[in-house]
């Protein structure tokens, strides 16, 4: 028998929107008040980056009148700017510099059981993405929006081996293990 088709709300439930296996990190919560008549009313403002630690990250801000209802909103947001990013092993392929307004932030790859070497921001990025060993340095604004999204900038303009050569027409050849020395 023919399974039976659903209705449109149905099939919309079934399916996940967002990833579940996903990691949000504060980076950084603003407070804001303002005077009036009866004292002050503060509102508050959130930096989220959220990722699934297997390439993908998103950035996310958010505002209301509640620090957890500025999170929500800006967990929400980033969810839905989630980016892929070319990860190699624990590491990044190669040395990447990245702009966004007056952030400057420069990526090195790191040999294995270096650590994420970052600060702020960056490390809550590069921790989300799932990189493990690089080398960072923030150089220019020390705004926290900027850096982050420098650093998604500098992510995103990483290439993978496969790609360079894809994008060159050449063929990459897997590299075969050298003959064994057979000792007489």
């Amino acid at each position: 028998m023919p399974p039976k088709p659903r209705d449109k709300k149905q099939s919309r439930n079934d399916t996940p929107r967002e990833p579940k296996e996903t990691t949000e990190k504060v980076v950084f919560i603003n407070r804001c008040a303002k005077v009036v008549k009866g004292g002050r009313r503060f509102s508050f403002s959130a930096l989220i980056v959220c990722g699934d630690q297997k390439g993908k990250v998103g950035v996310g801000f958010g505002k209301a009148n509640e620090v957890s209802e500025a999170i929500r909103k800006a967990t929400d947001a980033s969810k839905k700017r989630m980016v892929k990013i070319a990860v190699q092993e624990n590491t990044i392929p190669h040395m990447v510099t990245g702009e966004f307004g007056g952030g400057r932030v420069l990526l090195r790859p790191a040999s294995p059981g270096t650590g994420v070497i970052a600060g702020g921001g960056v490390r809550a990025v590069l921790e989300a993405v799932g990189i493990r060993d690089v080398l960072a340095k923030s150089l220019g604004s020390s705004n926290h929006a900027n850096v982050v999204h420098a650093t998604i900038a500098a992510l995103e303009q990483l290439r993978s081996k496969e790609d360079v050569f894809r994008l060159r027409g050449k063929v990459l050849r897997k590299s075969q293990p050298a003959a064994e020395a057979v000792v007489a």
